[in-house]
Order: structure tokens, then sequence, then C-alpha cells
């Protein structure tokens, strides 16, 4: 008789990590379309319960049919996303309305949601907001109370360690964030040695060399959980234009490490969205021009290489162009993700990658002119596997 073992997920998987032998690179240029898989919507006027009225700064005229101010505060386009293990996802509302002036009634949050891919439903199930009750921030905050504000700072990517803390990115600074499991500021904001944005409030008379809100816009974890890969949005001053810097920051000492790449925009006018580790050298990278609706021109997800000082891309999904056999986009054979910021792109297999919008709430209207935005979450079947390292589901 056979003996039977059972061993724990985590083990089997760092044990699959250690035993897993080299497997060339299937992907080349040239790859078959992507295919959509999976389609849920979350509606542009959902708001959190409960909550206080915001939207104060942004006047009282009209946006896409919707007029602010508002009476709760909107579940607002997610600009960063954590896969749970329970079919759940930890989402990162974007700063608010867009800047740090018409911000300040705007909480920033980390929302807990669940898609329901055969209803076409996303279901907001929780969350919680950012806090710095323990003075970490030295400069004046919005809030007395110290919850944060999307005129404190402007959050676009997070990742969860192994710990269980988060680390978000923000674009103010631009900084790190170290969270609590609840929300809880940890530590004091890092700043990227060298580079300040204009909104950077140690700035004083210094000029800038970075443009407004273009800090870390994507951010990964290393697959070993041992370091931080964020990637700036916008060039810093000198650099060659549309060259982005990412960085490598040391989670035990809590440093950067003064490695560096450089990702290369296809256009100078383009911006990244997201980013998520797929092994120690490759990452996925969402890149995406300004443009929305019918008007819309780029919208990929590249796999890069860190085996270079510049690194190399390779599309692996045209998000203007997934092959629909089912219609499950209800467009026909073809569908188009065509919104003006896609900031979220999540590993859900070696084959399935799960994507999802900003929708900017209100200004935002790529699906329907005239009509806000809802944030739509999508699953992306590649035509290549991965060969992800296992850890990455950690």
């Amino acid at each position: 008789m056979r003996r039977r073992m059972t061993i724990t997920l985590g083990a089997a998987v760092l044990a699959l990590a250690m035993a897993a032998p080299a497997v060339a690179d299937p992907w080349h240029p040239g790859s078959d379309r992507a295919t959509l898989t999976g389609f849920a919507s979350l509606p542009a006027q959902t708001f959190v319960p409960g909550s206080e009225p915001s939207g104060a700064q942004l006047g009282t005229a009209p946006v896409n049919g919707v007029t602010p101010p508002f009476a709760a505060q909107p579940v607002q386009g997610f600009s960063g996303i954590v896969r749970r293990h329970d079919g759940t996802f930890d989402v990162l509302s974007d700063n608010g309305y867009g800047a740090k002036a018409n911000s300040a009634d705007f909480l920033l949050r980390v929302h807990r949601i669940k898609p329901d891919f055969r209803r076409g439903e996303v279901k907001v199930l929780g969350g919680f907001g950012l806090s710095d009750p323990d003075g970490h921030v030295t400069w004046p905050l919005v809030r007395a109370d110290r919850m944060l504000t999307g005129a404190d700072f402007d959050v676009e990517s997070i990742v969860r360690t192994l710990d269980g803390t988060y680390w978000i990115g923000d674009e103010f600074g631009p900084f790190l964030l170290h969270f609590s499991p609840s929300g809880k500021l940890l530590e004091a904001p890092v700043p990227l040695p060298g580079v300040k944005a204009p909104e950077n409030p140690s700035l004083g008379g210094e000029q800038p060399n970075l443009g407004r809100s273009k800090g870390f816009e994507g951010m990964a974890r290393s697959v070993d959980g041992r370091a931080l890969y964020p990637l700036l949005e916008g060039t810093v001053s000198g650099d060659p234009a549309g060259t982005l810097r990412m960085h490598e920051f040391d989670l035990r000492r809590h440093a950067y490490t003064g490695k560096r790449w450089t990702y290369r925009l296809d256009s100078p006018d383009n911006a990244i969205g997201d980013m998520i580790a797929v092994d120690r050298h490759r990452f996925l990278v969402i890149e995406r021009d300004n443009l929305q609706g019918e008007e819309a021109r780029t919208k990929r997800i590249y796999l890069v290489d860190t085996r270079g000082q510049e690194l190399r891309k390779t599309l692996v999904a045209d998000l203007l162009d997934l092959a629909d056999p089912r219609g499950l986009g209800g467009s026909g054979e073809t569908f188009r993700f065509p919104f003006q910021t896609i900031e979220d792109v999540v590993i859900l297999d070696d084959w399935t990658l799960g994507v999802l919008d900003d929708n900017n709430f209100p200004f935002s209207s790529g699906r329907t002119p005239g009509r806000p935005d809802d944030n739509e979450f999508i699953t992306v079947r590649l035509p290549r596997p991965l060969l992800a390292n296992p850890r990455v589901y950690l």
C-alpha cells in the first residue's frame, strides 16, 4: 500500500520554487492574441456605507451626468491590487479627484472586493482607512484626527509583504509608506534619494526634478519577499525623454540598495500603470497612453526583464485587441479595455491575469461618452504561459 503524504500549500510552493529547473522563455514578438475570459464591474456610483461627504472642491457643475459634491465617499477608481487567498482582493483607491488641491475631503482607503464573473458583478466586502495616529508624518496633515486624505498623499501602488503589512507607493514625494494590516502608518515616509516632485513637503526653495504626481505609479514585491521594486511614472530631469527609473528597496534594512534600471516608454507621452513580479528577473508592466474610448491607441501589458541596465520589453497582451469568442464583453469577438488609466494587474495563474481600471470618478468616460466609467475587473488568458516562480502566489 502506498503511503499518502500531505504537506502545506506554502511548503509545496516553496519546494516547487527550489526544484523548478530553468526553462527557456517562450515569449517572443508576434505572439498570438490574448483572450478575455472573465468580465465583472462595479458601478461608478458606489459609495462607502456610512462615510463622510466628499467632493466639495469639485464645484457643483455636472460631470459626465453626475453632480458633485457627494453625500458619501465614492469607492473610487483602483490604483493598486493585492491578491488574497480566498477569492478576494485588496484594492487601493486613488488619491481622490486627481489633484492635491481638490482631494482634501477624500479619505485614503483600501477596499476588500470579490469579483463574481458568473454574474458579472464586483462586490465590496469592506476595507480600512489609512491613518497616522502615531505622528510619523512630521509635516501638517489635513485632518486633526490624522486620517490620511488625497491632499496628504497620492497613493498609486500597493504590495503586501510576507509579515502581512502593506507598502504603498506615493507620487507626491515620492515616498514609500509602510502600513499595518489595519492601515496604521508604522514608520516615517521613506523618500527617494535625489528625487523630488513639486508636492514634496521638504522641497523648500529647491527646484523639483520630477513632474507633478509622477512618483511611484507601479511597485512590485520580489518573489522571495526581500525587496520592493518601485517604478516612477515620470522622467527625472536630465534623463532621456520617455525613460523611467526603477529602484530596488531592501525590506530587511528599509533602505534603497542603489540598484537602478531604466524602463523606456513606447512614446514619451505614455505612462505606466502598474507592475508585478513574475520571477527574480521578470516583471509585468502596464503601459498606456492618456487617451480613452475610440481615441485610445496604447493599453498594453509588457513582460520586462532586468538582466540588463535597460529593461527588455515583450508584449504579452494588447488590451485594445483581446479575443472574445464567447462575447463576454458584449461587443462582438474583439474586446477593448479603452480606459484612460489602467492601473491594476495581478497574476491569477500561469496563463491568466486580472486587470482593473482606475475610473477617475467622475471624470473618465472611456466606455460610454458622457457617462462616468465603472470599475471593471477582467481576466485575460495569455497565449503563452508565464512560467512564473511559484512563490508569486504566496
